[in-house]
């Protein structure tokens, strides 16, 4: 992992000159806001907003030019297939009334984007969610820092869903496949990790994360021998510790 910090007049401003530096996307690395700005008195006491920014997955440079990984003993996560998208005839319940809400909700909010229904096909829930994801121009800005507007977002409509539904709605809000590709870099990234753990006998902490990214961690290694994943600290500094056995 590389981490740096940055200093700015404003906390956006900060996020922007560090993925800039790094040459990375949002869904690239994880943010951790360190300091707000204060404006100070008549001048005295100001300071910048300061904040450190992680990258899990690749610069954009990287991206574009894979390079062929050397084989090893232990395989690597493999990135996933985006999901098909499902037709309106396999759609249920919860996929219509989820599209529905959300399309009313982005009509108040005046921001024009396409709903697209997937099915999720992995195992990180109790039951399978049906996926609805947004495409259209300058829609990043529902995403926000470390995805708290997605995940507001997200509240909202499966609030409202539940309330429509009577019961517990089983849909996930994404914006240009952001959470699909944070939840394979992240996958990539406990196993790398936990292979440097292993190696180095030593526990590994990660940075403070969301609980549906932590689950990420947990669920990712929760098969492997030779590690355990505990959750330590309080609120939003809660973080996961990889611990070799």
């Amino acid at each position: 992992m590389e981490m740096i910090e940055v200093t700015a007049n404003s906390v956006d401003a900060a996020i922007s000159k560090g993925l800039a530096e790094l040459n990375a996307t949002p869904g690239d690395v994880m943010i951790e806001v360190l300091e707000e700005p204060n404006t100070g008195l008549f001048g005295f006491g100001a300071r910048e907003a300061r904040v450190r920014i992680v990258l899990i997955g690749r610069r954009k440079s990287e991206a574009v030019e894979e390079e062929a990984e050397p084989e090893t003993d232990e395989p690597e996560e493999q990135e996933r297939l985006p999901l098909a998208e499902v037709g309106e005839e396999d759609l249920d319940e919860d996929a219509i009334v989820g599209r529905q809400v959300l399309v009313e909700l982005l009509e108040r909010m005046q921001i024009e984007a396409q709903v697209k229904v997937h099915r999720t096909d992995d195992d990180e829930d109790d039951a399978p969610h049906w996926m609805l994801n947004l495409t259209g121009a300058r829609i990043n800005r529902l995403i926000g820092r470390r995805g708290e507007t997605l995940s507001c977002l997200q509240h909202i409509v499966r609030l409202i869903c539940s309330r429509r539904l009577e019961r517990r709605a089983n849909v996930i809000i994404d914006v240009a496949g952001y959470k699909t590709g944070r939840s394979n870099r992240l996958r990539g990234l406990a196993q790398r990790l936990a292979k440097q753990a292993v190696q180095q006998g030593r526990t590994i902490t990660l940075e403070p994360m969301h609980a549906n990214e932590r689950r990420i961690i947990h669920l990712t290694l929760r098969d492997r021998q030779d590690v355990t994943t505990r959750s330590v600290g309080e609120g939003r500094a809660r973080k996961v510790t990889i611990v070799p056995k």
